[in-house]
């Protein structure tokens, strides 16, 4: 299933059962999995591995060298999952020589029109970014977050999981799990309660999680005494520690809230 007028240089290796479209452009040392889809006009450059069943649209372009001045020619790295949805106009970029070497997507991403993933970066498995949708590089994105669009994400920001960011936004600063954030210059307006019932967490968890955010952002004492405050009173819950270990870890500014939560959870 290999279209005529598509060009495949010696090196790459190309699964079974992979359809690839008119005028595509296959680089050499590039890994193409089974079952895999290339629309028309789709250029993946070399040393890129693209995952099983994952889906390609016109006009994409994965694997180039990274935009970045400190990049040496060096042969870097794409890694993309199984089972991501890559629309038309995506482009993603290799690692740098100062970072990791390699840029990596997770499993069952969609990435829609436009989305541009920058060199060594570190995106999750399940996540979704809207259209143009862009993020600098060394961003890491945990599993399941959603990007609306034409959301941008600063240079070595970190977006925790579950976390949404809604269109629009310019996040500069660390979103913590779960957490949803909007505006030019993004502040946290609360937790991602509407995607985290969809992803099957309970009521009292969400509720449970809600009480600690409104404790960590706007209780009393300093952020620090806050912090220690929150990890021992929800010793032991999951997703509170989830977000207390986020904050631990971080060696970055934080983006930090402005709106507190009104706790009922909607039907």
């Amino acid at each position: 299933m290999i279209d005529s007028t598509a060009c495949i240089e010696p090196g790459a290796a190309i699964g079974r059962d992979v359809s690839i479209g008119p005028y595509c452009v296959i680089g050499a040392h590039t890994v193409i999995g089974d079952e895999c889809k290339l629309m028309a006009h789709v250029h993946i450059a070399g040393h890129t591995t693209i995952g099983p069943r994952t889906a390609i649209y016109p006009y994409a372009s994965l694997g180039t060298p990274p935009q970045s001045t400190k990049y040496r020619g060096g042969p870097t790295r794409l890694i993309v999952g199984a089972d991501c949805d890559i629309r038309e106009g995506v482009t993603m970029n290799t690692g740098t020589e100062e970072d990791r070497g390699v840029t990596t997507i997770g499993d069952r991403c969609m990435l829609m029109v436009g989305a541009h993933v920058a060199h060594d970066c570190i995106v999750g498995s399940d996540v979704t970014f809207a259209n143009n949708v862009v993020l600098g590089g060394h961003v890491a994105v945990g599993d399941n977050a959603v990007f609306g669009g034409q959301a941008a994400v600063r240079q070595h920001v970190r977006i925790g999981e579950g976390a949404m960011i809604t269109g629009l936004s310019g996040v500069r600063a660390d979103v913590i799990p779960f957490g949803l954030v909007e505006g030019e210059r993004a502040r946290l307006v609360g937790v991602n309660v509407i995607g985290m019932l969809r992803r099957g967490w309970n009521k009292a968890e969400v509720h449970r999680l809600r009480e600690a955010y409104a404790k960590l952002f706007f209780g009393e004492g300093t952020f620090r005494e806050r912090i220690e405050a929150v990890a021992n009173s929800y010793a032991g819950d999951n997703l509170v520690t989830k977000v207390v270990d986020f904050i631990r870890s971080g060696s970055r500014p934080l983006t930090m809230a402005v709106y507190r939560p009104q706790l009922k959870i909607q039907e």
